[in-house]
C-alpha cells in the first residue's frame, strides 16, 4: 500500500512530452542556425537587399536609401563626393550591424525571458518561504521542478554574454571601443560599463542564485527524511539573505542586460518595471504547471482555492506592471526631455503594434478576463489567459531589447520563432525531467496540514 501510494506522489514524464520538447530544441537549432547563415556577411549584401527593398518600394529605410544615393550624387557634382560617399558607407555600415544583430538579439530575448521567467519562480518560491505562508506548501515541488531549468538557462546566458564582450555581434554598442572613444556620455560611463566588470557582476548574479536554488531543493528534500524542523528553518534563514541578495542583484541585473543596450537612456523604475515583467510570468507559469499536472491526475491535495489564489497573483502583478508601465511612460512623455523622450519615440513610432500590443495583452486582457473571482477557478480560462500573459511579456521583454539593437529592422522571423521553440523545448524537458525525480508533495514541511486543507 505504501509502494502504490510513493508511486501515486511521483510524477512520470511522458514519452509523448518527453519527445515533443526534443523535437521543439531540434527545430528550434534549425531555425536559429538558418538565422545566423542568411544574415548578411558584408555591407554589398546590404546594398543588395536595400536595392530590392527599394525597387519593391516597402520600407522607410530604401527610402532613405534612395535619397542618400541622390544626394551622393548631387554632391558629386559640387566636389563634395568623398564627404557622401562616406556617410553612405557608415549608413550601410550601419544597417548591416542591424540585420547581423538579428538572429543574435532573438536568441538573446528568448533566452533572458525564459531566464527570468524561472527567476520569477525562484524569487515568489522564496518569499513563500520567509513569509511562512500556509497555503502554498503543497506548490513547492511545482516551484522547484521549474527552477531546475535555471543552471541551464544561466551557462547558455552567460555564453551568450560571453560572445557579445568578444565582439560576435553588435548589440552592447558600449562594447566598441570606437563608441566609447567618440561618445562623451558612453566614456563617462565606461567605470561602470566595462567588459570585465560586467562580466564578473553577471558570473557573481548566476551564480548566487543557482547556490540558493540548489540548497533550497536539498534541505526541502532532506525535511522529508527530517524528525525535526532543522531543515526548514534551514531554508527560512537562507532565503531571507537570498531574498536581500535577489533585490540588489535583479535591479543591477536589468541596468546591465537590458538597459544597457540604450546606454543614452536611463530610468530610476526600469529595475523595478523588469521584476514586474518576469514576476507575474514567473507566477503564470506556476499556474499552468500546476493545472497540466492536475489535468494528468498528479497534486492531489491541489485544489480550486490554490488555483484561486494564483490567479489572483497573476492579477495582481499584472495591474502592479501596468502601473510601473504607465508611471515610466507618463513622467517621460510629460516632461520631454529629449534624451529620455527618444527611447519612447522609437518604439512608437518604429514597433507600434508591439509597443501598445503588450498592453492590450498584458493589462486589458487580464483585467477583463481575472476581475471575475469564478474565472479564477476555471482551468480553461486560466489557461488560455497564461497563454496570453506568457506571449504579452515576451514582446514586453522584445521591446525592450530590439530597438536598440536591430532598430527599424525588426520583423518576427524564422530567428525569432525559432529562438522560442527552443528554450521553451529545453524548458520543458529540463522542468519535466526534474519533477519526476522527486516526490510531488514535501510531507514533513510543517505547514503541510494546512495547506492539504487549505479553502475559502
Amino acid at each position: 500500500m505504501l509502494n502504490k501510494l510513493i508511486v501515486k506522489d511521483m510524477y512520470t514524464f511522458s514519452s509523448k512530452l518527453k519527445t515533443f520538447s526534443i523535437i521543439l530544441m531540434a527545430v528550434g537549432l534549425l531555425g536559429i542556425g538558418y538565422g545566423f547563415l542568411t544574415a548578411p556577411k558584408d555591407i554589398h549584401e546590404v546594398e543588395t537587399i536595400l536595392a530590392s527593398e527599394s525597387h519593391e518600394g516597402h520600407g522607410e529605410v530604401k527610402h532613405e536609401t534612395s535619397e542618400v544615393a541622390g544626394e551622393s550624387h548631387a554632391a558629386a557634382e559640387n566636389h563634395n563626393e568623398v564627404k557622401d560617399a562616406s556617410e553612405h558607407n557608415e549608413h550601410l555600415t550601419h544597417v548591416l550591424h542591424q540585420l547581423q544583430n538579428k538572429p543574435w538579439a532573438a536568441l538573446y530575448v528568448a533566452c533572458i525571458f525564459f531566464l527570468l521567467v524561472t527567476m520569477g519562480v525562484l524569487a515568489f518560491y522564496a518569499i513563500q518561504q520567509v513569509a511562512s505562508a500556509g497555503w502554498s506548501p503543497v506548490l513547492f515541488r511545482v516551484m522547484q521542478g521549474i527552477t531546475a531549468y535555471l543552471p541551464w538557462g544561466s551557462v547558455i546566458f552567460f555564453v551568450i554574454l560571453v560572445l557579445c564582450g568578444l565582439h560576435f555581434n553588435h548589440m552592447f554598442i558600449w562594447l566598441d571601443p570606437e563608441v566609447v572613444a567618440h561618445d562623451k556620455l558612453i566614456a563617462g560611463k565606461s567605470g561602470y560599463l566595462n567588459f570585465p566588470f560586467w562580466i564578473v557582476r553577471a558570473g557573481i548574479f548566476l551564480i548566487g542564485w543557482n547556490v540558493y536554488r540548489y540548497y533550497s531543493a536539498k534541505n526541502c528534500l532532506a525535511q522529508d527524511e527530517s524528525k525535526d524542523d532543522s531543515f526548514y528553518k534551514k531554508n527560512f534563514n537562507i532565503s531571507a539573505m537570498f531574498l536581500v541578495f535577489f533585490i540588489v542583484s535583479e535591479s543591477i541585473m536589468s541596468w546591465d542586460w537590458i538597459l544597457s543596450i540604450d546606454p543614452h537612456w536611463f530610468s530610476t523604475l526600469f529595475g523595478w518595471y523588469v521584476f514586474a515583467s518576469f514576476f507575474v510570468s514567473g507566477i503564470t507559469t506556476i499556474c499552468m504547471v500546476t493545472l497540466y499536472l492536475k489535468s494528468k491526475g498528479y497534486l492531489e491535495h491541489v485544489n480550486t482555492s490554490h488555483i484561486h489564489d494564483l490567479a489572483k497573483f497573476m492579477f495582481g502583478f499584472s495591474v502592479f506592471w501596468t502601473y510601473l508601465w504607465f508611471s515610466q511612460f507618463m513622467l517621460i512623455w510629460y516632461a520631454n526631455i529629449p534624451e529620455e523622450i527618444t527611447y519612447f519615440i522609437t518604439r512608437i513610432q518604429l514597433y507600434n503594434l508591439p509597443f501598445f500590443g503588450a498592453v492590450v495583452m498584458n493589462f486589458l486582457f487580464p483585467i477583463l478576463i481575472l476581475i471575475n473571482t469564478d474565472f479564477k477557478r476555471i482551468s480553461w480560462v486560466l489557461v488560455m489567459a497564461g497563454t496570453v500573459i506568457l506571449a504579452g511579456h515576451y514582446i514586453d521583454f522584445f521591446n525592450m531589447i530590439m530597438p536598440g539593437t536591430v532598430g527599424d529592422r525588426w520583423f518576427i522571423g524564422v530567428s525569432e520563432i525559432a529562438s522560442v521553440l527552443f528554450f521553451l523545448g529545453l524548458f520543458i524537458y529540463t522542468v519535466f525531467t526534474a519533477l519526476s525525480k522527486s516526490p510531488l508533495l514535501p510531507k514533513r514541511n510543517p505547514f503541510i496540514e494546512e495547506s492539504k486543507h487549505f479553502h475559502y
